[in-house]
């Protein structure tokens, strides 16, 4: 299994005999075990799947790379008596996974096996980069949420609250095909709508209204996000041209990212082009995020990001202007980052502000 090779390459250069993975997407990343409890133990030739009665026959299904082993109600015991029989020196765990109650636990066990070696998004890195099958179930997640964005238009009519949009949109999710949704769905209409993150209230949408929606699909673990501004009635010349402005940010953008780019580079593709259109002060967030197994991965299009965006990595491209008092536009499309430029997953039309 290719995803092992990655660690195990990893693990040689760190100078560890073995890896303790308890962090579900990765553990669910690396074995395929879609439990919620357990944990991976993983060495140069070793792989083993940790986890209690519950998930027995579903581990010894999902996890054919792996040897079960049959834990008991305390994981970290189980840990114990597996590292016991290992007899590794080194081991490393997610220093980002453990509390620190759970670290101490642990660490009272095997002091005297071995030394816990603290490890950082060891396999958060290897996940940057999607491989073919996660690429497709990526894209069926988009093709689901743009199923249930269409779907959803009808219903944006005078005297609707946003929470009723959101659950609609949530439902059309399920009815055509999701797990779930990737996070909580976000309705803001109006002046709620300079709210980037506004959870959906019983406001009422009304005639001249902005309506921002964003939300998406989790399609077997993967995650899709993707935002639609319209407009409910006829817009005035302000919306239309602050539309066309962040929509010719995000295409600014979409058309130089590429492989290679730091995401700060990519970020600044798309703030140039709204601080000409004199809203600098407006866009206060970054351009996007890399998803996969969560809805918010590394590497970030951010002006604080300095690390590269790999070929291979999925991210969203979500430029907006938010003005108080008057409200937001954002448009966003999620897209894999090929070596010459990117593939859209997103198809929903977004050419110009849609009005109702």
């Amino acid at each position: 299994m290719r995803r092992l090779a990655n660690l195990r390459e990893q693990l040689a250069d760190l100078s560890l005999e073995g890896m303790l993975i308890t962090n579900w997407e990765n553990r669910r990343y690396l074995s395929g075990f879609t439990g919620t409890a357990g944990a991976l133990v993983i060495g140069v030739k070793e792989a083993f799947l940790i986890t209690d009665f519950r998930y027995w026959e579903q581990a010894a299904l999902e996890s054919p790379d792996f040897e079960l082993y049959k834990g008991g109600p305390r994981l970290w015991e189980s840990v114990k008596e597996l590292l016991a029989g290992l007899k590794w020196k080194r081991v490393g765990f997610e220093a980002g996974a453990l509390t620190y109650k759970d670290y101490r636990s642990l660490e009272e066990l095997v002091a005297a096996l071995a030394e816990l070696v603290p490890v950082t998004d060891l396999v958060e890195q290897l996940r940057q980069t999607k491989d073919a099958q996660e690429i497709e179930l990526i894209k069926k997640a988009a093709a689901i949420t743009d199923l249930a964005w269409e779907k959803t238009i009808g219903m944006i009519k005078p005297g609707v609250q946003e929470r009723e949009l959101a659950l609609e949109f949530d439902y059309q999710l399920r009815l055509n095909g999701a797990e779930g949704s990737a996070f909580p769905t976000i309705v803001a209409s109006g002046k709620r709508a300079a709210l980037p993150h506004a959870a959906p209230s019983a406001k009422v949408i009304e005639p001249g209204e902005l309506v921002l929606i964003d939300g998406g699909a989790v399609y077997q673990g993967y995650h899709a996000d993707m935002t639609r501004t319209v407009l409910l009635g006829k817009a005035d010349p302000e919306q239309r041209r602050i539309y066309d402005l962040v929509l010719k940010a995000q295409v600014e953008a979409l058309n130089n990212l590429r492989a290679g780019l730091t995401g700060r580079e990519a970020d600044e593709f798309a703030r140039k082009v709204i601080a000409a259109g004199g809203y600098a002060d407006y866009f206060g967030h970054g351009l996007g995020h890399s998803v996969g197994l969560n809805i918010h991965e590394n590497p970030r299009l951010s002006p604080t990001e300095s690390n590269q965006i790999p070929k291979g990595a999925v991210v969203t491209v979500e430029p907006g202007i938010y003005l108080p008092d008057w409200g937001g536009i954002r448009i966003e499309d999620l897209v894999v980052v090929e070596e010459h430029g990117i593939r859209n997953l997103t198809g929903s039309p977004k050419e110009k502000l849609l009005e109702i």
